[in-house]
């Protein structure tokens, strides 16, 4: 399986079995004291002792973090109420149903980034690179580890049982898991990760990631459905300088040649959930096979 991804593209025979294989660590995550034991029993139930003891370790360590008591209090709330929220856009005012203060909130979220126990993607509006991203809008909430967030939320039995995860929680697994390796190709603590929003009357659109590649962002959705279905990335394109989009989704790789609503020609690369550790690899083969 190794060998056969690192083939670009990816042979169709090799399908079915590679996305199985996402599919288990999309179930179980990535932390490899988890996937060492999953390789050796195949038994969830042998791994979440692991997740029960991660999560105790993180809340027992919240004196460390807290500069008080009060603070200690808003930790313990976050990471109580965090794996309920995953990849939605979060409110610091009333986030989890408290009553917490939004500038507390605001500080606690940024003392459990530091320990790496979640990122916030804040969003930006621009289609063009320097990206500037907009701290005064609501961001996106990725935690550390998509098989923990299963775990915690109680869907490992859904999952399981899954053929695609897009179909999950409304898909926000399948975006979870692909924010979560976006963010391993450059784990730089420099490095901000970003999504793009246009907020205007009844005129809303969100992707739900875009990436620098050398001079262009690049937009990328995680969705499965017909390409005429992706309302917001069709706007993206008709403001960006450039016509190249990307999509996750659970079939097979794939590049369309296809227009906005309002008939701007662009190329849209489709690639299967488990090639998102390739991307990089794949964007220059996607250019050069659609001319810049």
């Amino acid at each position: 399986a190794l060998k056969l991804i690192k083939n670009i593209p990816v042979p169709d025979f090799a399908y079915d079995r590679l996305l199985k294989i996402f599919n288990r660590y999309t179930l179980i995550g990535g932390m490899p004291e988890v996937v060492g034991i999953d390789a050796d029993t195949k038994d969830i139930q042998q791994i979440r002792p692991l997740y029960e003891g991660l999560l105790i370790s993180y809340i027992d360590d919240v004196e460390k973090y807290a500069s008080n008591q009060s603070m200690a209090r808003i930790i313990r709330h976050i990471i109580n109420n965090a794996f309920y929220e995953f990849s939605n856009r979060i409110t610091y005012m009333g986030f989890g149903r408290s009553n917490y203060r939004s500038r507390e909130m605001s500080e606690a979220f940024q003392l459990l980034e530091k320990t790496m126990f979640l990122r916030l993607i804040f969003p930006t509006t621009q289609t063009s690179l320097p990206v500037l991203e907009d701290r005064k809008k609501s961001p996106k909430l990725q935690l550390l580890d998509t098989g923990l967030v299963n775990y915690y939320a109680g869907i490992q039995k859904e999952l399981f049982q899954s053929d695609d995860i897009s179909h999950l929680y409304e898909g926000r697994i399948a975006e979870h898991i692909i924010g979560q390796e976006l963010l391993a190709l450059n784990n730089s603590s420099l490095h901000r990760m970003n999504f793009w929003v246009r907020e205007k009357k009844q005129s809303n659109a969100e992707v739900d990631y875009v990436i620098a590649y050398h001079d262009k962002l690049i937009p990328i959705e995680v969705k499965s459905g017909a390409t005429g279905r992706l309302r917001s990335l069709h706007q993206y394109i008709d403001l960006a300088p450039h016509h190249y989009a990307i999509r996750f989704y659970s079939g097979k790789v794939q590049i369309d040649s296809i227009q906005t609503i309002s008939k701007k020609p662009f190329y849209l690369l489709n690639l299967p959930y488990f090639l998102v550790g390739e991307l990089e690899r794949y964007i220059d083969w996607f250019i050069k096979q659609v001319g810049r």
